[in-house]
This record gives structure tokens, sequence and C-alpha cells, in this order.
């Protein structure tokens, strides 16, 4: 499983701002220093976010959190806020720089039946002179049995449903284009959803944040994208892909 370079810290959360930032109130010690001041104050860090969204559902202050520590000297920020506790328990990967490494070694080890199959998978594959898609996959190696997959991190919870996108999404917008492009072509393409949190019964698209994408989606779909949601089950440790969700298109 895609795992954390070295042993995530615990933390609360005490706000995030200008999207990127969050602060964060350390709870458990970690090499770079003391769990606490010499008065007994936690310490307070600024955590990278790697999240363009509003994160709603996940960012509450106050959350418990899990933060990597990487103490390059190059990095402007040390510590990256990977997961959200939820209070009921289980976790939320907030991090959406590792989802394409979870389908991938999903994908590699055959996890994912429907994209079982392929020779070659390659990350970050140019599709046209302006794009990349996400994971490319080639049946025999001759570029003639393609598969082009975009994958997008799902974290808002909306009653018994993880729905996408939790902002407007002109980037999102622009993928299924693409992809409905090369499904007409008659290139296999594929809108992938991780679901990256233990609950929630099915997977929609947020209409109520994002009216055009929603319609997007259902317009690719008719076009001949492939539509798939997977849950990631996440720990401390890692993330792997668990269980396939059920899609609802008709919110």
């Amino acid at each position: 499983m895609p795992g954390f370079s070295s042993p995530l810290v615990k933390g609360r959360l005490l706000r995030r701002y200008k999207r990127f930032f969050a602060d964060v109130e350390l709870i458990d010690s970690h090499p770079g220093g003391p769990v606490a001041a010499l008065d007994g104050t936690p310490p307070v860090v600024v955590a990278h976010c790697a999240n363009t969204g509003t994160m709603k559902t996940c960012a509450d202050p106050g959350s418990l959190v899990w933060l990597s520590w990487n103490p390059d000297p190059k990095r402007k920020l040390q510590f990256t806020w990977e997961l959200t506790e939820l209070p009921g328990g289980g976790l939320v990967g907030v991090n959406t720089s590792r989802p394409n490494a979870i389908v991938a070694e999903a994908i590699a080890a055959g996890r994912i039946p429907s994209l079982d199959g392929y020779a070659h998978l390659r990350r970050e594959a140019p599709i046209s002179r302006q794009s990349r898609c996400d994971i490319l996959l080639d049946r025999d190696g001759t570029g003639k049995d393609l598969c082009v997959i975009e994958i997008k991190n799902t974290t808002l919870r909306t009653g018994d449903a993880i729905a996408f996108p939790d902002a407007v999404t002109e980037r999102g917008l622009k993928h299924l284009r693409e992809l409905s492009g090369l499904a007409e072509t008659g290139v296999r393409s594929v809108m992938f959803f991780l679901v990256n949190r233990p609950d929630g019964d099915v997977f929609r698209a947020a209409r109520e944040i994002d009216p055009a994408y929603a319609g997007a989606l259902r317009e690719a779909i008719a076009r001949g994208v492939e539509v798939m949601a997977w849950r990631s089950v996440n720990s401390t440790t890692g993330s792997e892909i668990g269980q396939q969700v059920s899609i609802r298109l008709d919110d």
C-alpha cells in the first residue's frame, strides 16, 4: 500500500487559511522537537494543505488531524496535512497528491477487475500537446488499446452520499470534456472517483455546488466515458483500495 515516508504526527486543527495553510496544535511528539514548550503549552505548527477544494465536512476547527513531517531544508513548510480523523472514528484522506498512487498501485495489483489486463501503466502521461492524464494504460505496448484515466479525490459528505466536487471546478470540467472527446474517438476513457473516507453509501455529483460539472458528467457518460467510484481504506501508515462504491446519478 502507498505509505508515508515517516510516522505521522497527531495534532488538532486550529484553522485552515489562504487555502494552502493550516495551523495545527501538535499532540504527538516528533523527531524535530519537543511536544510542548517549557510552560507546557502545546506547540503550534503551520502545515501545508495540498487541497484546493473547500474541504467541507473534513476540515472543521478542533478536528484531530495527522501530519507528515519532512525536515528537508529546501521546504518552506516541514509539515503536510495528510488525514482528518472523524468524530466517530475513521480517517479522511485530504492530501490530493496521494490518490493517483493509491489507484495506480491497485490497478497494478489487479485489485480493480474492470481495469485489469493491461501490460503497461504510466502516470502523468501526455494525451495531447496541452494535457496529461493521471494514468494511461496500454494493453500490449502497441498503443492500439489504451485506457485513459482521470482521478478525483472525493471527500464531501452529503447525507448518505459522498459527493464531488466540493467547490466549482473549471479544471474538473476540462478533464471531463477531454475524456468525452477521447471516448468519441474510440479510446477507452474513465473518470475515477476515489471516495477517500469510510462513511457514505453511494457516490454522486454535487449538483448543488457545481451544476455545470454535474451536467458535464452526465453528458460524458452519454458520450462513452466510464465512471467508477472506489473507496480508499486509510490508516496512519498508508492507504489502499477497498470496495467499489455505488453511483447515484439521479440527484
